[in-house]
Order: C-alpha cells, then structure tokens, then sequence
C-alpha cells in the first residue's frame, strides 16, 4: 500500500472527534473481506498424484519371533538381542529406549 507523506495528519482533536457510529463503520468494512472457509471442505477437493490406493493389496510377510530377538517394553520394538539394556519389572527395555 502506497503512503503519501506530503499529505496533512489528523491531529489529536481529529482523532478524538472521530464518532463511535464512524468508527463501527470502519471495523465492519475491515471484517468485510474475511473469508470464513471450513478446512476440512477445501482440503477434500485436493487429489494427491499416486494416493488412489484403493487396487493395491499389501503382500508382507510376518515371521514370527527369532530366538535372537526380543521385544522391548517401551517402545514395542522387535532388537536383536544385542540391543538388550536392561530389564524392568521382569520386561526386557532396549538400549535406545534405556538411554
């Protein structure tokens, strides 16, 4: 927004003269230009490249656990036993989660 700096100020009986109605007036025509607009809605007309995965099947395969392994009470992660740090209330808890 451009400012003229030639142009006179309003002194301190202008701004005080200014009238509650005027003042109403002014804070309505500032709130004029809000858009109200629900997130929700607009984020619902996105379509994200590749996020139609609505075809793909998932093909994992779960093993169950290895003699070598544990899993650590705190994070519910699968370690090699390597990663063993300590045991708490008879629940073995991983080095990462120890620290």
């Amino acid at each position: 927004m451009a400012t003229d700096y030639d142009a006179p100020r309003k002194s301190d009986d202008d701004i005080s003269a200014d009238s509650i109605e005027e003042l109403k007036a002014r804070r309505a025509d500032k709130s004029s230009g809000v858009v109200d607009e629900d997130e929700v809605e607009a984020a619902e007309g996105f379509e994200l490249p590749g996020a139609d995965l609505s075809g793909e099947e998932l093909s994992v395969r779960v093993l169950p656990p290895q003699q070598d392994e544990f899993t650590c009470m705190q994070c519910y992660l699968v370690h090699h036993r390597s990663q063993l740090a300590a045991w708490e209330n008879n629940h073995p808890i991983c080095s990462e989660c120890a620290a």
